[in-house]
């Protein structure tokens, strides 16, 4: 059991690292205005729906009961293509300081929603875990250098994020369930091809007027990341995680993105290691320790 939450948290922190990139490299591509939104979230499905279906290939097959289906797409909605949808649409429209200020509210709806949908209590304990992270995460954002971002956060981008947050926390707290019925693959590849799906009608004329020839090379390659680590890579990683450990512990890791972010900033020159820096990620750390050993953590 204890080797068992280990991969899980080992899993789901390997996510959050490289979403913490994605963000860098998604705010790039969206400044360039070279692919809509739409069409770069249904590039990322075309690529990610390929290689969970290749990769299904080589395994043992698996039947989905025919009344899954349904459900599968709905946590396909509300886990993929509504929070990637208006996370690539919001980041044109808001501060770097304000997107990453809104990410915070992740793991607050996520307790809130596992507490309703799977009764995972909200103990002393784990709310303190979620503040002490969430105080944490806050005076890491102020305490660094966030660029990149829009020169005034509007009320549609703020509006956005919320609808991001709110969607994927639905996700969490809700289909654990479902996501413990079937393999990491079987399941990642219906819910992509149910992204793809929901995406087309939105993005056809999209995909059709763009031209690709046109595209920068380092866009390229950070496009290329995206369908490959921050799709195919890390949303194999969650639902591994997701199995072994509850809803709110799986969100805390949103608060490593800042980290990362930060990190990076030190390591290309763009940021300084400073003692405020170290004092917030330790509050961070201390925060998911703590809900780590809530009573709801110790039975998962």
């Amino acid at each position: 059991m204890r080797k068992e939450k280990l991969t899980g948290h080992l899993s789901v922190a390997g996510a959050y690292a490289i979403f913490g990139l994605n963000i860098v490299f998604c705010k790039d591509i969206a400044n360039s205005a070279v692919v809509s939104p739409i069409v770069l979230f249904t590039l990322r499905a075309v690529g990610a729906c390929l290689l969970f279906w290749l990769l299904a290939l080589l395994l043992p097959a698996e039947r989905v009961e025919r009344k899954d289906y349904a459900r599968i797409a709905a946590a396909s909605l509300v886990g993929l293509f509504v929070p990637q949808l208006t996370f690539l649409m919001a980041i044109t429209m808001t501060t770097s300081i304000d997107t990453a200020i809104m990410s915070t509210l992740s793991p607050i709806f996520t307790m809130i929603f596992a507490f309703f949908f799977q009764k995972e209590p909200i103990t002393l304990k784990k709310a303190g875990g979620v503040a002490l992270s969430f105080a944490g995460v806050l005076y890491l954002i102020f305490n660094s250098v966030h660029g990149g971002g829009a020169e005034v956060t509007s009320p549609a981008g703020i509006l956005l994020l919320l609808v991001n947050s709110l969607s994927f926390a639905l996700y969490l707290g809700l289909f654990r369930p479902l996501i413990s019925r079937y393999s990491v693959v079987t399941f990642m590849k219906w819910m992509f091809l149910f992204s793809l799906l929901f995406s087309l009608p939105f993005s056809a004329k999209g995909l059709l007027g763009t031209d690709f020839a046109a595209i920068p090379g380092e866009v390229r390659w950070e496009i290329a990341y995206l369908i490959i680590f921050a799709t195919f890579v890390a949303y194999f990683l969650i639902p591994y995680g997701q199995k072994r450990i509850r809803p709110t512990l799986v969100s805390m890791y949103t608060y490593l993105q800042p980290v990362i972010a930060a990190v990076v900033s030190i390591w290309v020159g763009l940021d300084a290691l400073t003692w405020q820096k170290v004092v917030a990620t330790g509050l961070i750390v201390g925060g998911v320790v703590l809900v780590s050993r809530s009573r709801a953590a110790a039975v998962s």
